[in-house]
Parts: C-alpha cells; sequence; structure tokens
C-alpha cells in the first residue's frame, strides 16, 4: 500500500491549494479528484460566471452609446470556452509537470472516486482501472458544493436549470425567471439583462433583494435591475413552477392575497449550495457531519485529529479566497509552526451586479443588531472625478469605524463602478486592528476610484475637501448607538 504524508480529496481551488502548500514543506502528497481538475470553481462557478458577467459589462457599455446593438450566442459561448480552457489547461500542465519534474516524487495526481476506509485508508473507485488503497498520515478533505435542487420543482438543466445549467444554453433565452435573490440568482439577473436580448424576473419572497446586506447596498441593485428593464417580485411566494410545452409556468402570491401566473423561455434556481459528502463514507472513519449535513470542523480541523476540512464542503461560505485560505492553513497547522486560528472578520468580497458591490468586515445592520456603536460615514459616487470621467457615477462608499477616537475600521461597503479595487486597503486596516489616519494622510492616485475611500476618512476626522454641510445629499456622516442614529456635520477635527 502507498504511504503519504498528505491525501486530499477534492481537486477545485481549496484542495489544489492544499496540496500546493503541502509541497512547501517537502511533504509526499496525493490529489484525488473525481472529475475535472480546477471544480466548480473552473467549470460550473467563479470562472465561468465571472467570465459572462465581464462580457455582460462590455456589451451593456456598447449598448449605452448603440441601444441597438446585439451579442451573438456564439460570442459569448467562444468566450465562456476560451477562458475555461485557458485556467484548466494552466492547472493540468502544472500537475503534469510537477508529477513528472519532482527528483523525490513528492506529488501524485489521481482521478477516481475517493472514500474512507478508515481514517487513514482511502479506496479509490478508477474508470477502467482497479481499486487503489492509499495510506494517508494526514488527510484533506475538499470535495466542494452543488447547487440545491427543490423536490416540488422540475430541475431537468435545460428549461429549468441551477448555475450548473447555464453551459447547457445553446440561444440566449427571450426571457428568464430567476428563484432565489440572493448573490448567485442577483448576478445572473444581472448579466442576463446587461445582454438586453431577456425579459427577466426576479423573485424575491422578503421585501428587497440581498437580505443579508444592508438596505441601501440592496436598494441601489434593485433600482439598477429595474432601470435596465427586469422586474423584481419583491414580497412574492412562489406557488408552483412547472415545464409547459417546452416553456416554463410559474405562479406567484403576493402578501396581500394577489396571485399572478407568467410564463417565460427558461427558469435559473438559485438557493443555495449543498456540500458534497455523501460517497466518502465518512462514518468509517468516525468524521462528524454538523446540523446542516456538511463537515463539523473547529478551525479547519475535524474531530478525528488527522483529518481536516477546507472549501465548500463546510458550506459556512462558499467563496474561492476562503476556501483556499482555509486550505493553506490546514495544511499549515499539519505541518506548520504553531499559527493563530483563522480570522474571518476582514474577508474580501465581490459581488458582480450592476452595480458592483465590495465589501469587507461587518454590515451596518449587522453592527446594530449586535449593538456595537459606530460611526458612518457615506460619500456619493458622484464626488468622484475618476468616477465622473468614466460616467458612472451612481454608487457610494460607505465606511464604518469604532466610535472613539481610535476610530478602527469595523467594515466597508462599496458599490459602482471598480469597486472591488477600493477595498483593499481597508481590509488591511482591519486585519492589523489599526486606526485611519496614516492611509488618510497618504497621497492616492488620481483620478481613481479609491481616493472615494480617503475622503470618507477625511471625513471622518474632521478635514474633507467637499463639506457635508453643503453637499448633505452626497455627505452623509452619523453615529449610531442603542439602536439610535444621529447625523453629524463633522465627527472630529483632526489637526
Amino acid at each position: 500500500m502507498e504511504k503519504y504524508d498528505l491525501i486530499v480529496i477534492g481537486g477545485g481551488p481549496s484542495g489544489y491549494a492544499g496540496a500546493m502548500r503541502a509541497l512547501d514543506f517537502k511533504k509526499k502528497v496525493l490529489l484525488i479528484e473525481k472529475n475535472r481538475i480546477g471544480g466548480a470553481g473552473v467549470y460550473d462557478g467563479v470562472l465561468t460566471s465571472k467570465t459572462l458577467w465581464e462580457f455582460s459589462q462590455k456589451v451593456s457599455s456598447i449598448r449605452e452609446l448603440t441601444p441597438e446593438y446585439k451579442i451573438s450566442f456564439e460570442q459569448i459561448d467562444k468566450t465562456v470556452k476560451e477562458a475555461v480552457f485557458e485556467r484548466k489547461t494552466q492547472m493540468t500542465v502544472h500537475l503534469q509537470l510537477l508529477e513528472s519534474a519532482t527528483e523525490d516524487h513528492l506529488f501524485e495526481y489521481e482521478k477516481g472516486e475517493a472514500s474512507f476506509l478508515d481514517k487513514n485508508t482511502i479506496q479509490v473507485k478508477r474508470e477502467g482501472k482497479e481499486t487503489k488503497i492509499v495510506y494517508g498520515d494526514k488527510i484533506l478533505i475538499a470535495t466542494g458544493s452543488r447547487p440545491r435542487y427543490l423536490s416540488h420543482i422540475p430541475i431537468d438543466e435545460q428549461i429549468i436549470l441551477t448555475s450548473n445549467g447555464i453551459r447547457n444554453l445553446t440561444e440566449i433565452p427571450k426571457s428568464l425567471v430567476v428563484l432565489g435573490a440572493g448573490v448567485i440568482g442577483c448576478e445572473f439577473a444581472t448579466i442576463f439583462a446587461n445582454f438586453g436580448q431577456t425579459k427577466v424576473y426576479l423573485i424575491d419572497k422578503a421585501d428587497r433583494i440581498l437580505p443579508f446586506e444592508d438596505e441601501d447596498v440592496a436598494e441601489m441593485v434593485s433600482e439598477n435591475l429595474e432601470r435596465m428593464g427586469a422586474t423584481v417580485h419583491h414580497g412574492a411566494s412562489l406557488k408552483r413552477m412547472e415545464i409547459i410545452n417546452g416553456k416554463v409556468e410559474y405562479e406567484l402570491e403576493y402578501k396581500d392575497g394577489k396571485t399572478e401566473i407568467i410564463n417565460v423561455d427558461k427558469a435559473l434556481v438559485s438557493v443555495g449550495r449543498i456540500p458534497n459528502v455523501e460517497n466518502l463514507s465518512l462514518e468509517n472513519a468516525g468524521v462528524k457531519l454538523n446540523d446542516k449535513g456538511s463537515v463539523w470542523d473547529d478551525d479547519t480541523q475535524t474531530n478525528v485529529s488527522n483529518i481536516y476540512v477546507a472549501g465548500d464542503v463546510t458550506t459556512d461560505m462558499a467563496l474561492v479566497n476562503v476556501g483556499e485560505r482555509e486550505a493553506r492553513h490546514a495544511v499549515v497547522r499539519m505541518f506548520g509552526p504553531p499559527i493563530k486560528p483563522l480570522s474571518y472578520k476582514n474577508i474580501s468580497t465581490i459581488m458582480f451586479l450592476s452595480p458592483e458591490v465590495a465589501s469587507v468586515g461587518m454590515s451596518e445592520q449587522e453592527l446594530n443588531k449586535v449593538g456595537i456603536p459606530h460611526k458612518v460615514v457615506k460619500l456619493d459616487y458622484s464626488t468622484n472625478a475618476r468616477a465622473i470621467a468614466m460616467r458612472k457615477t451612481r454608487g457610494f462608499f460607505k465606511i464604518l469605524v469604532t466610535n472613539d477616537n481610535g476610530m478602527r475600521i469595523l467594515g466597508m461597503r462599496a458599490v459602482g463602478e471598480h469597486a472591488s479595487s477600493a477595498i483593499q486597503a481597508v481590509a488591511y486596516l482591519i486585519h492589523t486592528n489599526q486606526g485611519i489616519r496614516d492611509l488618510a494622510d497618504m497621497m492616492h492616485p488620481h483620478p481613481s476610484i479609491i481616493e472615494g475611500v480617503q475622503e470618507c476618512l477625511r471625513m471622518l476626522l474632521g478635514k474633507s475637501i467637499y463639506k457635508s454641510s453643503i453637499f448633505k445629499d452626497k455627505l452623509k456622516c452619523y453615529v449610531c448607538e442603542n439602536g439610535v442614529c444621529t447625523p453629524v456635520e463633522k465627527l472630529i477635527q483632526d489637526q
């Protein structure tokens, strides 16, 4: 039986990152992947959806100048396939060269379905080959997740789709309903609205989309979707969704009891994801699941001391950057020096919507919910020179800090063009528990979106270029304590 220092189950972003980190420690590693290297992160998830979004943004920009412009489905499909091919080729060639170039043969890749025989022994079922049994001192579970299906909806991945079924489209649908107003649902609603050839409907059971985000963020995204021609069914419950004569018929019921029946070409069901744990035989290793059906862990370590877990299979936070970080952290815990537990306080996220939304740290509604006193500064995009030059002035910056003179940053939201480029410096301040003065006094590049961050910090320090007492609709400062938010013109005077 072949023995390894580490066996990684799953070759998506998390598993791949974990395997590579173990090689840094000169450990013998076996990476097992059931289907395709890169997993959903390459084929059905982030890469494909973000390629679609980037392409749709270009189309939307052209349509602003030439409203009758139309893109063909073949052009869209070609672009996505090229992106997938480029990424999968990079990853596959990298593994092949690692296997052949490593003099001490530290790395091996095996395609097959892995399952536990005990806490150290893994069975690998290989198509067209005999089953292989291997031993690992340490095991990393990184098997990812998949879209959740609903039993009462006939999802066939052709007419009623999940995000996995988007690749099955052969033409741009004339109409599409999206069930689920979270990030993935709103992203796909944005993509198809951007192309300008699809009437988009979004079913929002709550009173507003993106219920986990601040109201001002959700409101701007919702308004922009509707401005682009989408219909948002606010406060609507889905009574039924059926495939009739090759199309989708769905019935809604609103809070006032009113019902509505609508027919569309396609439906996208986006109601969360579930972990891929069914075929791992975790019971043979004694690995526990939590009440959500995902693998239980304590700072990436399961209840079995030599078995660790990372990425979507925990379903706590299904983000590529989080999964990769968890996997690398787990490997350091296995083979490196003692380290601090992972912190999830400064996770930077991007929502590819219209406009783009970037966030880090806590939101305003989270702070109010847990009763943390804080100061808020909010700056409209229309005051930013780069946004004006791009003619993209819809959006805002919002920074939340502690309600004291130290003003440590608790969180930030940026909504608008290039929002993702504006949050990293703030994420670093949160990570290092620093105040705001150094960043406020830096010379930022001009014209740039990140100058909006600088101006927010200047507002907190009472030395902004534009004064909130004059531009009350564009610059806002307020203090929130005990559930009460009080507007102020300047929060402190920093000499």
